[in-house]
């Protein structure tokens, strides 16, 4: 690879989280950390299945994040707020909002950007805030 830049695939080069954690086949997470030589920001691809809900939320530090919806339909839970989002639809988050994601029925594929780089403990997890009935 150059010095200039880094490239590879988000799907085939970078393995996937979820099994990790329990989460699959709901779930694909996939975070390039290291792989992609990244100095000042991140970036990680989050597949969602039909319908299945994050089971909890979070929020960062310092990190602010930016959801691109690249495939299919889901609903947002921003603090109190439920946002739907589409195809193409881009959604800032500021560090301190509590976020996660319901997949639609079609389930939904995200690029998920988030800058500056921090470290795994810039999250905290916050279990048990989305409710189960229908946001």
């Amino acid at each position: 690879m150059g010095g200039g830049y880094t490239k590879l695939s988000l799907k085939d080069d970078v393995e996937d989280q979820a099994p990790k954690f329990g989460f699959s086949p709901q779930l694909e997470f996939r975070v390039p950390g290291e792989q992609l030589d990244a100095e000042r920001s991140a970036i990680s691809y989050l597949r969602v299945a039909p319908g299945f809900r994050m089971p909890f939320g979070h929020t960062h530090e310092q990190q602010e994040e930016v959801y691109v919806v690249v495939d299919g339909s889901a609903k947002l839970k921003l603090d109190e707020d439920v946002v739907e989002v589409a195809r193409w639809d881009a959604v800032r988050i500021a560090p301190d909002t509590v976020r996660n994601v319901e997949a639609g029925p079609d389930g939904v594929e995200l690029i998920l950007i988030g800058a500056p780089k921090t470290t795994p403990n810039d999250a905290e997890m916050i279990q048990n805030w989305w409710p189960d009935e229908s946001g």
